[in-house]
């Protein structure tokens, strides 16, 4: 059984977050944190990056810098699942 994640009161926190694609910057050190229980959206408009940080967040892209932690555990190198 895996370990219990710590108690948090942020369920998800991003920091610093930068993603490139080859020689082209889409995210340039995003930092945000969601709390537990909060319904959040992601805004913006075309080519602002809103599929890049999902993408990223769920492992299928790889940040350049930066931290994703979800429940107190840094998730930022696991694959997607």
């Amino acid at each position: 059984m895996p370990p219990t994640p710590p108690i948090t009161d942020r369920m998800l926190s991003v920091s610093d977050l930068s993603v490139s694609y080859g020689a082209i910057n889409a995210l340039g050190g995003i930092s945000f944190e969601i709390p537990q229980g909060a319904i959040v959206t992601l805004l913006g408009g075309n080519g602002a990056g809103k599929t890049t940080t999902l993408h990223t967040l769920s492992g299928l892209l790889r940040p350049k810098s930066g931290r994703i932690t979800f429940c107190g555990e840094d998730i930022t190198r696991l694959p997607p699942h």
